[in-house]
């Protein structure tokens, strides 16, 4: 049995198993408070929540006050583009992908952009096909035809 396994130096065993040990204080690395360390995460989470405060004030005030004024189209992607950047932020930080190699970041943002991409060209697809299906001159006078024949019986 190899001792390499289970030195203190080595956590792959906290990641085996049961995994509560991760959890309850074991893996803290900042354990003094004011460190360096500590103090740049504590300003950096800090910045963050001001950040995050500011793009919520401003979806808010957009909201409330700008929405009735502007097209719908903009105020919608407005709205996106401010959710995005927020959902952003939340993931890099606080979901710590902002800290993972290039390739993991790749490997979640390809098939995000992908699927959205496969959203957005299936709901433009069914909307094509039902404006076509309503103003379709074939399709109302057929309707037509069948409406009169069924009031006729």
């Amino acid at each position: 049995m190899s001792t390499q396994h289970h030195n203190a130096g080595n956590v792959q065993h906290l990641y085996e198993g049961d995994q509560s040990a991760l959890y309850s204080g074991v893996m803290q690395h900042h354990t003094d408070i004011n460190s360096t360390e500590s103090r740049a995460q504590v300003k950096r989470i800090w910045k963050i929540f001001w950040i995050l405060l500011v793009i919520t004030v401003v979806e808010v005030v957009m909201g409330m006050f700008f929405s009735h004024h502007m097209p719908r189209a903009l105020v919608a992607f407005l709205f996106l583009a401010l959710t995005l950047l927020k959902a952003g932020y939340i993931v890099s930080v606080f979901m710590h992908l902002g800290d993972e190699k290039k390739n993991f970041l790749i490997t979640i943002m390809i098939p995000l952009t992908l699927f959205i991409w496969f959203i957005i060209a299936f709901l433009s697809d069914g909307f094509f096909w039902l404006h076509m299906n309503t103003t379709s001159p074939t399709r109302n006078k057929q309707t037509t035809e069948v409406v009169q024949q069924v009031h006729e019986k």
